[in-house]
């Protein structure tokens, strides 16, 4: 069995406010499973009730459980439509089947083009002492997802983005990287399917720079680049990944579907690619 995620920072993070709505006080413990039209499971949907700021992320083989209160559980995946469930008491044989969402290809030549950095990583805070520790706990179902934001002014062809991990306890560590368009208070995917990759124990630095595995040409707008480990290794004790505390506009969200809430720091994400003139 695997757990998700629970993140606190070692500077800053206290001093963040970070909304959310109290959710009424009775809850059921609601489980099941996900799958598409060919009943395959489908990864790593986020499942809960955006306005309570309730959610969790369903495991590599299409299962949750999350507690909730007498509502609709909604469930989302950029590679399928948006599914819902109403939800009136305990239910242990949920099956959610989702239906494929067909996003159009992104358009694009290689004619008049520069290479370069759409995002950089921002100042280092306190050097090797300021750190952002990722914390995985045992029977803990919590989430962060945090990344940088950026405003396109021409069109942009992302090519790669690359940050860099400290250290890592977590064994079984699987993370993702996503990209959404923000069109006022909406975060809106823009991906047909997350980047996901693992994160192996370790006690040395270690830098990741990933390609998309499709093309992505971001219009003229504002965006934000995610991070978020979405499953790991069950852990009897806490066990913790670190990454330097850069100083970047960021955004930040607690739990699945919750709410994305402005954050001073990130874990120094860069974004480089080209872009048309």
């Amino acid at each position: 069995m695997k757990n998700k995620l629970l993140i606190t920072a070692a500077v800053i993070l206290a001093a963040t406010s970070i909304r959310a709505q109290e959710a009424p006080m009775e809850k059921f413990l609601v489980k099941g499973r996900i799958i598409n039209e060919l009943g395959d499971a489908v990864e790593y949907v986020q499942v809960g009730i955006p306005k309570y700021d309730i959610g969790t992320i369903s495991k590599a083989d299409g299962t949750f459980e999350l507690e909730v209160p007498a509502d609709t559980l909604e469930f989302h995946h950029v590679s399928y439509r948006t599914g819902l469930q109403p939800v009136t008491g305990p239910e242990t044989e949920i099956v959610m089947i989702m239906e494929s969402e067909e996003l159009e290809p992104a358009v694009f030549n290689a004619s008049d083009t520069k290479e370069k950095y759409l995002i950089r990583p921002g100042r280092k805070i306190l050097g090797d002492y300021g750190l952002l520790s990722f914390q995985a706990q045992p029977k803990n179902n919590g989430i962060i997802e945090m990344g940088s934001k950026a405003s396109v002014k021409k069109p942009f062809l992302v090519q790669k983005i690359r940050f860099t991990i400290n250290s890592n306890q977590i064994p079984g560590c699987i993370a993702s990287i996503n990209i959404y368009r923000i069109e006022g208070d909406e975060f809106i995917n823009i991906l047909h399917k997350p980047k996901y990759f693992e994160i192996p124990v370790s006690d040395t630095s270690r830098t990741f720079e990933l390609q998309p595995d499709e093309p992505v040409l971001l219009e003229p707008g504002k965006y934000f680049v995610s991070f978020m480990v979405v499953d790991h290794d069950e852990v009897d004790e806490p066990k913790n990944m670190t990454a330097s505390l850069h100083l970047k506009s960021s955004y930040m969200r607690r739990s699945a579907l919750g709410k994305f809430d402005h954050f001073p720091v990130n874990i120094g994400v860069a974004v480089r690619g080209l872009e048309y003139r």
